[in-house]
C-alpha cells in the first residue's frame, strides 16, 4: 500500500507556530544575522579577497616637503559670487552697458536670457599700497588687500551649481570623492588629538546646496568626514553623560569599553569602518572638556568680538563662526570649513539688493578673520580661502523693471581670494575678459588649486594617494595642472 504524502500546503497547515519556528529559526535567524553584519560591515573579509592592511588613524603625520601651511580655514560662498561687482572691475563692461554682447554665452536660463551687457552699478577703488581694485560693497575686504592674493582667473568650465562644487571641493564634477579636509586629514593627521582634525561649521539658516556631501568622506574610511558643530547651543550634541554616569563611573565603563573593541578589532584587522568608530567613540571622550573650551567664546574680550561683528545683528552669527574657527586652528584642528545656508550668492534677481546683503553677513567677519589671525601670530601658518563655486555673466538675466534684475551662472570665470599659509599678499594673479566672462590669462582650474594648497602643507599633489580596489585615487584625479607657484611667497 502506499504510503500517504502530505501536499506542501498540508504540511504547512499541520506545522504548529512553535514548531515551524524550532525547525527555521537557524535559517531565518542565519539570514537576519548575515544581513545585520553586512549592513554594520562587521562580517569577516573571506579568506580569498585581498584585505588592506593599513591602519587609518589621524595621528599627526610628517609631510614629505617643507610645509608653510599646518591649518586651513576655508570659507565656501555657495550660490556664485559676482566676480564682477565684487573683485574683478571691467571699465568697458561699464561703458558699454545696455549694448548686446556679440560673444557667444551658455545660459543656465535660456528663458530669462538676455544678451545686454549690465556694468556694475557699484563703484570701485584702488586699496591699500598694493592699490587693489575692491567694489563699495566690501570696505572691511578693502582693509586686508594687502595680505591677500586675489585670482581673478578661477574657472570650472561648467555653469551648473553641483558640479562646480564638486570640482571645487572633491577634484572632480562628480559626486561621491572626498572632500579636500578629507585629503589634508587623510594624509597629515591632526595635530590635536582631543579635537576633531576636520569641523564643518554650518548655517543656522540650514545646510549649502547639495547638503553634507559638500564635507563627505568619499571612498575613504569615515574617520576622515567632516564633523559638524551646530549653529546653535549646544554646538555639539550629547557631549555631557547624563549626570549619574558622570565621573568615575565613565571612565570604568568607556575602559572596559575600550578593551572590548580592541579585542573585536584584533579579531577584524583591516575594518576601517571599525577602527573609524571606535577612533569616535574615543575621540568623543576626549572632547567632553576640549570642545567646550574651543567653542566657548565668552572669554574673548570685547574689542575681538567687536571686530568680527558680533554687536551688529547682520554679522553676530556669520562673525562667531569665523571667531570659532580661529579657536580651532589655534588649538590644533587641521581644516574648518563655514558654509553658507543653500546658496544665497547664486543673483539671478535683484542683484542689488541681494548682492549687498550677501556682503553685509560675510565682508566684516570674513575680514576679521585675517586680521585676527595676523595679529597672533597665525597667518603665516594658516590658510584662509574665500570664494565659491562659480561666478555671473557679464549679461542681464532680464527681470523686467531694473530692479530686479539679476545675473545667470557663469563657470568659465570667476573670482576666489587667499590669505597666510605661504600665499603673498597684496597681489592680483589672472585676468578674466574685458566684459569679465572666460579667463584669458593664466586661468587656474580647481586642480591647480588644490595642487598649490597641498604643496603648501608639504605634500605632492601626484604622490598623495589613496588606493581603492587597487586603484590609485587623487585629490587632482591625475589631470595635468600645476602648482600656481607666482602666487607663493617661496616657490
Amino acid at each position: 500500500m502506499k504510503e500517504f504524502q502530505p501536499s506542501a500546503s498540508e504540511a504547512l497547515g499541520n506545522l504548529s507556530r512553535r514548531r515551524f519556528l524550532s525547525r527555521n529559526a537557524m535559517g531565518v535567524g542565519g539570514v537576519a544575522l548575515a544581513w545585520l553584519l553586512r549592513e554594520e560591515r562587521l562580517l569577516a573579509t573571506p579568506p580569498n579577497v585581498p584585505r588592506n592592511p593599513q591602519a587609518f588613524d589621524l595621528k599627526p603625520k610628517p609631510s614629505a616637503g617643507q610645509p608653510q601651511a599646518r591649518a586651513m580655514i576655508s570659507l565656501f560662498m555657495h550660490g556664485g559670487p559676482s566676480h564682477i561687482d565684487l573683485f574683478d572691475p571691467k571699465p568697458e563692461l561699464t561703458r558699454r552697458s545696455g549694448q548686446d554682447y556679440q560673444g557667444e554665452i551658455t545660459f543656465s536660463f535660456v528663458d530669462r536670457a538676455s544678451k545686454k551687457l549690465f556694468g556694475s552699478p557699484w563703484e570701485f577703488r584702488r586699496h591699500g599700497e598694493s592699490g587693489t581694485p575692491v567694489s563699495e560693497l566690501l570696505p572691511h575686504f578693502a582693509e586686508i588687500v594687502d595680505d591677500v592674493t586675489v585670482i581673478r582667473s578661477m574657472h570650472t568650465d561648467i555653469n551648473g551649481h553641483e558640479p562646480s562644487i564638486w570640482f571645487m571641493n572633491t577634484g572632480r564634477a562628480q559626486p561621491g570623492r572626498p572632500a579636500l579636509g578629507s585629503w589634508l586629514t587623510y594624509g597629515l593627521g591632526s595635530e590635536s588629538q582631543s579635537l576633531p582634525a576636520y569641523v564643518v561649521l554650518t548655517d543656522p539658516g540650514g545646510h549649502p546646496v547639495d547638503g553634507v556631501r559638500n564635507w563627505s568622506n568619499g571612498f575613504m574610511p569615515p574617520l576622515f568626514q567632516g564633523t559638524v558643530v551646530r549653529s546653535a547651543e549646544p554646538r555639539i550634541l550629547n557631549l555631557d553623560p547624563p549626570s549619574h554616569l558622570k565621573g568615575w563611573l565613565q571612565d570604568e565603563n568607556l575602559a572596559f569599553l575600550g578593551r572590548l573593541n580592541r579585542e573585536h578589532l584584533a579579531r577584524h584587522p583591516g575594518e576601517a569602518d571599525l577602527e573609524a568608530r571606535i577612533a569616535s567613540y574615543e575621540l568623543a571622550a576626549r572632547m567632553q572638556t576640549a570642545a567646550k573650551e574651543a567653542l566657548d567664546i565668552s572669554g574673548e574680550s570685547e574689542a575681538t568680538k567687536r571686530l568680527y561683528g558680533l554687536d551688529q545683528a547682520e554679522t553676530r552669527e556669520y562673525g562667531t563662526r569665523c571667531l570659532i574657527a580661529r579657536r580651532l586652528v589655534e588649538r590644533g584642528v587641521r581644516f574648518v570649513q563655514l558654509f553658507v545656508n543653500g546658496q544665497i550668492w547664486d543673483n539671478h534677481e535683484g542683484i542689488k539688493s541681494n548682492l549687498a546683503s550677501c556682503c553685509r553677513k560675510t565682508d566684516q567677519p570674513s575680514a576679521a578673520l585675517v586680521k585676527d589671525l595676523k595679529a597672533r601670530g597665525l597667518l603665516d601658518t594658516t590658510i584662509v580661502h574665500w570664494g565659491g563655486e562659480i561666478g555671473r555673466l557679464p549679461v542681464t538675466e532680464n527681470h523686467g523693471p531694473a530692479e530686479k534684475a539679476g545675473r545667470d551662472h557663469n563657470g568659465q570665470g570667476f573670482t576666489s581670494w587667499v590669505a597666510g599659509g605661504g600665499f603673498k599678499g597684496g597681489m592680483t594673479y589672472g585676468e578674466t575678459d574685458e566684459f569679465g566672462h572666460k579667463a584669458v590669462v593664466d586661468p587656474v582650474s580647481p586642480n591647480d588649486y588644490h595642487a598649490t594648497v597641498l604643496h603648501l602643507f608639504g605634500m605632492d599633489h601626484a604622490n598623495l594617494a589613496y588606493f581603492q580596489n587597487g586603484q590609485s585615487q587623487h585629490l587632482t584625479d591625475g589631470k595635468p595642472c600645476r602648482v600656481v607657484k607666482e602666487i607663493l611667497r617661496n616657490a
